[in-house]
């Protein structure tokens, strides 16, 4: 007996069919990996190869960020990838306008602003987002620290990969490699750590002038799409203002301007210099993003005011919160002045979804770690047996459900204190770990100090007893000069 169409193929089975196939169409458009690397000779990757992702690239127009608005259908429109170049790329205001004018960017951070949490900080208020800082030199050598470093999807958008580097030729080589997959390139000419002076680049190139205007002049003049830089300020205004202008005019399209100087490393030790970010931005004709003590969205709101820039970056805080640049907030801190760590347990839901987002986005377990420890590291400094779980575990054994349990547990300590004890922030205490090692030091302590008065007791003894021998050895004075004497 013939069966039917539908029995053949009953409505169920084709719904599965068609859901399979439209799963694998999406996942031909969305890429989440970068461009796989040829042995070409060139460091820029071949040409076909190129272009089959800048068709993948060419079909999305949208831009993640605000809901767009009824005059952002006039945003200027960057030209398609395969038509860009040097002299087609959009400038300045146009370049802004064209990400729809971003006021809330997630700063560059080195292995802490990768893929995973661009994508949670852009679901909770960010409408920009720069890679983490990437070496330029190893970006072009080194295939592995490519696909590890620079990662992208088709709706990681706007989105700005910042380089640090020294050679302008070098530069060109890495920035034309992921030109087709970002919206600008950054140089890094903020960065004041040890490392940055031993390689020569980020702040440590403020003494170099002539490097900084032609590491920008060299992707102005040859990249396809907009290179902009992020910077610090001197100790006085003139030579910042001189610094920015130069920068400006070499070819920056955007400026970040860190309002604190290179020698400024703590944000907790000094306040940044919204004052010269408010000067820098009147002499400029470029967009400026401010940088500098940025908790709350409250504070990015008044320093958009105080500064008159024209968005905001947000690091370290960003990374305790990132929730940050949410509206409404997430939450309300119960002391303003003092917003961070958060309070409760809301960092706990937000890195259940940010570990979710890994499921998707492959993510090296170092900067997971990271994460869990900057967003609920406070809480492990009460409970810390849950914080010799995470450092003890072997990666090997380390799992997103497992994190995800761990998490669980963590969130149900943390409310069962606020039900019971109405604390909202952890107390600190000592782990077994860490007494065990203040035990051992006090012990050492009292055994040097038991051998120190041994010794001292000891070296008393031989004192005496050398005074005891030296005057049994004194020879005996005769009678008569004892009489002479009394006489």
């Amino acid at each position: 007996r013939r069966r039917t169409s539908a029995q053949r193929d009953p409505p169920q089975r084709r719904v599965r069919r068609w859901m399979r196939a439209a799963r694998r169409l999406f996942s031909r458009l969305a890429f989440s990996r970068p461009p796989r690397a040829l042995p070409d000779s060139s460091p820029l990757v071949n040409g076909v190869a190129l272009s089959i992702v800048r068709r993948r690239h060419s079909r999305s127009t949208s831009y993640v960020g605000e809901p767009m608005s009824a005059d952002e259908t006039a945003r200027p429109a960057p030209p398609a990838p395969e038509d860009a170049s040097p002299g087609t790329k959009l400038t300045s205001w146009d370049f802004f306008r064209s990400m729809g004018s971003p006021k809330f960017h997630v700063a560059p951070m080195v292995d802490q602003s990768e893929l995973a949490f661009r994508e949670l900080c852009r679901r909770h208020g960010a409408t920009c987002a720069y890679t983490p800082m990437i070496h330029a030199r190893l970006f072009v050598e080194d295939l592995k620290y490519r696909k590890e470093i620079f990662t992208t999807h088709i709706n990681d958008r706007p989105l700005l990969v910042q380089f640090c580097a020294n050679d302008p030729d070098m530069l060109l080589k890495a920035a034309s490699i992921v030109g087709p997959h970002c919206d600008g390139v950054d140089i890094n000419f903020g960065c004041p750590q040890r490392i940055a002076k031993r390689g020569r680049y980020g702040a440590f190139l403020m003494d170099d002038w002539e490097t900084v205007h032609n590491l920008i002049n060299k992707l102005d003049k040859h990249l396809s799409v907009p290179v902009t830089a992020k910077i610090r300020v001197y100790d006085d205004l003139e030579t910042s203002l001189k610094y920015a202008k130069m920068v400006e005019a070499a070819g920056a399209q955007l400026i970040a301007v860190h309002g604190r100087t290179r020698e400024q490393k703590r944000a907790a030790d000094v306040r940044a210099n919204w004052a010269f970010i408010r000067e820098i931005k009147k002499q400029l004709k470029v967009p400026v993003l401010a940088n500098g003590d940025i908790r709350t969205l409250a504070e990015a709101e008044k320093c958009l005011e105080a500064t008159g820039a024209d968005g905001v970056l947000s690091a370290e805080p960003l990374l305790e919160n990132p929730s940050l640049f949410s509206n409404p907030p997430l939450y309300s801190p119960s002391d303003p002045a003092d917003p961070l760590p958060v309070e409760g347990d809301v960092n706990c839901e937000l890195l259940h979804e940010y570990l979710e987002i890994t499921r998707t986005y492959q993510t090296p377990l170092r900067m997971v770690k990271g994460h869990v420890h900057n967003m609920v590291g406070s809480w492990l400094k009460e409970f810390t047996d849950l914080r010799d779980w995470l450092n003890k575990t072997p990666h090997s054994e380390m799992t997103v459900d497992k994190l995800q349990a761990w998490t669980k547990e963590l969130q149900g300590r943390v409310n069962l204190v606020k039900r019971n004890e109405g604390r909202m922030r952890p107390i600190p205490k000592k782990s077994e770990r860490q007494l065990a090692r203040e035990a051992a030091e006090a012990a050492k302590a009292a055994a040097i100090e038991e051998q120190a008065r041994e010794e001292n007791a000891v070296a008393a003894l031989d004192a005496k007893k050398q005074k005891t021998n030296h005057a049994s050895a004194a020879p005996d004075t005769p009678p008569a000069v004892e009489e002479a004497v009394a006489n």
